[in-house]
């Protein structure tokens, strides 16, 4: 998988969470997969709809009613959603509010060996500077990832690279995700 969509499933925060119930069997309407992901009706519907024009799931045709319609994995969405459920089965419920922001994930897979920010940065390509130093920061808070500072070059130079959770999650995403 690119990591361009990658950095675009990623983009709601409840994709993530409905791929991940769709592959452990959660039937695929929309009251079922919202009571099991926990998310709200307007972030739910959001992240449906943008699932849909990713072209990760499409409707059941045949199946549901025009108010109720099921939903189906595609194939890509098939890969996404086992990388979604591996990702999510390795964090903790109490983590996964920062696995629902933006930048986490990308970040993360694109951590595989430790990195400079300009290399995190280069590897995605729309991510801002802000965006990245709040995502770094973030990630750092929680012990996701080490910050060391290389004081024998000038200027002295961050090196980041994940441990703990995000050591997790980035080897889960190493192989999927190609930059």
């Amino acid at each position: 998988m690119d990591i361009n969509i990658f950095v675009n499933i990623t983009s709601r925060a409840w994709a993530l969470p409905i791929l991940a119930k769709l592959h452990t069997g959660v039937p695929g309407r929309q009251a079922l997969l919202l009571s099991a992901t926990g998310a709200s009706r307007t972030a739910f519907a959001q992240s449906m709809e943008h699932l849909i024009d990713i072209g990760l799931l499409e409707r059941n045709p045949g199946h549901g009613h025009p108010l109720r319609p099921e939903f189906r994995l595609t194939p890509l969405g098939e890969v996404a959603a086992e990388m979604a459920h591996k990702i999510l089965d390795v964090s903790e419920e109490k983590e996964q509010d920062l696995i629902r922001r933006s930048w986490t994930l990308p970040v993360l897979a694109t951590l595989q060996k430790p990195s400079q920010f300009s290399e995190i940065k280069r590897s995605l390509s729309t991510i801002t500077d802000r965006a990245l130093s709040q995502s770094l920061r973030r990630m750092e808070d929680r012990q996701w990832i080490h910050r060391s500072v290389e004081n024998a070059t000038r200027p002295p130079m961050p090196i980041y690279h994940p441990i703990n959770t995000g050591a997790m999650i980035s080897s889960v995403t190493s192989g999927v995700i190609l930059g």
